[in-house]
């Protein structure tokens, strides 16, 4: 007897289950992304107060890792993670007094940037030689974070991280775009002769092209920097300066440093008598002139005469020229400006704050940000205007470029104090209202690869600290504490001579934004192709 079996139907077909991803593989999903995270917070752990340069090298060979052949969107989310484990603690100071929105909401637009590079890294991963193009695009990052939005913010360049590396001498070579370039390309190509070595072992095969190249990525940057070296001296060309610099200290920490009338220049008055007496005693020499901070004088001393009255005593006191931060008005507008102070003459020459910060100095967006809430706009009642001149006081034939707190960030704007003749830097510095955080530090590091870049005597005068003498070398040969009434007089070297840097200017990070563009664009070209082809 023959048994048919029924037809199956459609319904009764077994259909292949959908297997769920395992815990361990979920896991492994998020490895990326940790990865992304953690080389941004390695990177942050290299920049001061702490002196782990070199570990900028592997937060870039991570960051290379995790970028490495990923598609635009993961490249996107990789780079935003990676800028947000960078910048969130590098820029935590933001928020010491007025709370974490601002600092949330900068973290938050920077990092869009970086994820932008992170998409342009993951393009050019594909490419021949790609460290070379993945370390211009980080450059051409730089420079569009250092000009946009509201004039930029440079906060965070590779180069503030590298003061005390071994990369320092190509700031005179190419300023701070070919310095961060150099390192980002050692940590890129560090992990392609690592991915090449791993390869080698699994397949027996590499190429020797690549990883000639790799091992170029690594060697150059090094080796150009130990050519730079001898651009780095601290040697007098034109003698030398007395130079005294006064940290006054403030009467209290935050935004309320000034609250107390007079009390900050009262302060820096006293400390500057206080080092009148020393020089008096022989415990010091004269210095050949004195630079107080920014912000210095909490009160319009051309407005006030019991301001200026105990200006021109501290200044006859020192019997010295005193460089003097204040707050100025003007036909009815605010500057931030140091006034060169003769204990003879009173105020001879004047320079206004050209680089004049957002949202501490001046209010993008005034009228929308009252609209959402009034307390914002109270933070800053005035904008500050912008000075149009380089600041470069003539002192006794002493040629003293000046570049104001933020401005030291800006390439710019120290640069052009030097090819307008100065001898020597000032970088006049209020940080009274980030309280004790790593922002005066970080900004120190600034002043110290500019000292390189430029190779010029940097000293940085600020109200609570740290204040520092910086030779142009770029050691620290004397500073202070924080919040603390101190003075520093030292004999430094005066110099004329311009760094290739400083006769480059831009060009060298115009180079490399075209060497990005020439990436990306090899690279958009042949995804095309292998479209077409596919």
């Amino acid at each position: 007897m023959t048994v048919s079996a029924p037809p199956v139907g459609p319904s009764d077909q077994l259909e292949p289950q959908a297997t769920r991803p395992s815990g361990a593989a979920r896991l492994l999903r998020l490895v990326p992304a940790a990865v992304a995270a953690l080389s941004g917070v390695l990177l942050y752990v290299s920049f001061p107060p702490r002196t782990l340069w070199w570990l900028a090298l592997p937060a870039f060979a991570l960051f290379g890792w995790v970028l490495r052949g990923r598609g635009w969107k993961a490249a996107a989310g990789l780079g935003y993670l990676f800028g947000l484990g960078f910048l969130l603690p590098l820029l935590v100071w933001t928020g010491v007094e007025v709370g974490p929105g601002p600092w949330l909401a900068l973290v938050a637009v920077e990092a869009v940037l970086v994820a932008l590079v992170g998409v342009g890294v993951a393009a050019v991963s594909r490419l021949p030689a790609w460290p070379l193009w993945a370390a211009a695009l980080w450059t051409a990052g730089e420079a569009v974070r250092a000009r946009v939005p509201f004039g930029g913010f440079p906060w965070g360049k590779i180069a503030f991280g590298q003061a005390d590396g071994v990369f320092l001498p190509l700031a005179a070579v190419g300023g701070t775009p070919v310095l961060g370039f150099a390192v980002v390309l050692c940590g890129f190509a560090l992990y392609e002769v690592v991915r090449l070595v791993l390869d080698r072992r699994r397949t027996r095969e590499v190429s020797r092209s690549a990883a000639a190249i790799a091992l170029l990525g690594v060697a150059v940057p090094v080796l150009g920097a130990l050519a730079a070296r001898p651009l780095v001296s601290d040697r007098a060309e034109d003698g030398t300066a007395t130079v005294a610099v006064i940290q006054g200290n403030v009467p209290r920490l935050g935004l309320e440093f000034n609250a107390q009338r007079r009390a900050v220049l009262d302060y820096h008055a006293r400390e500057t008598e206080r080092l009148a007496a020393r020089v008096a005693a022989g415990e010091v020499p004269r210095p050949d002139f004195v630079l107080w901070p920014e912000n210095s004088s909490d009160i319009d001393p051309f407005a006030y005469a019991d301001a200026a009255d105990v200006t021109d005593k501290a200044a006859e006191a020192i019997g010295a020229p005193v460089s003097v931060g204040g707050v100025v008005e003007r036909e009815g507008k605010l500057y931030n400006e140091q006034i060169l102070w003769d204990p003879v003459k009173g105020p001879t020459q004047t320079y206004d704050k050209r680089q004049v910060q957002p949202f501490g100095e001046y209010l993008p967006l005034r009228s929308l940000l009252g609209a959402i809430n009034k307390n914002w706009t109270t933070m800053v009642r005035q904008d500050f205007s912008r000075g149009s001149k380089p600041g470069v006081f003539d002192i006794g034939g002493t040629r003293v470029g000046l570049a104001t707190c933020y401005e030291a960030a800006f390439d710019w704007a120290v640069r052009d104090t030097v090819t307008h003749g100065a001898q020597m830097i000032s970088v006049p510095s209020n940080n009274a209202t980030f309280d004790r955080s790593e922002m005066t530090y970080q900004q120190l590091a600034m002043s110290r690869v500019r000292a390189v870049e430029h190779s010029r005597t940097v000293t940085v005068p600020v109200t609570s600290g740290v204040s520092a003498i910086i030779m142009p070398d770029g050691r620290i040969t004397q500073r202070t504490g924080m919040f603390v009434a101190d003075s520093l007089v030292q004999k430094v070297p005066l110099r004329s001579s311009e760094t290739p840097a400083t006769r480059l200017g831009i060009l060298p990070e115009m180079a490399l934004v075209l060497i990005a563009a020439g990436g990306v664009g090899w690279a958009v070209g042949a995804g095309l192709r292998g479209r077409r082809a596919g």
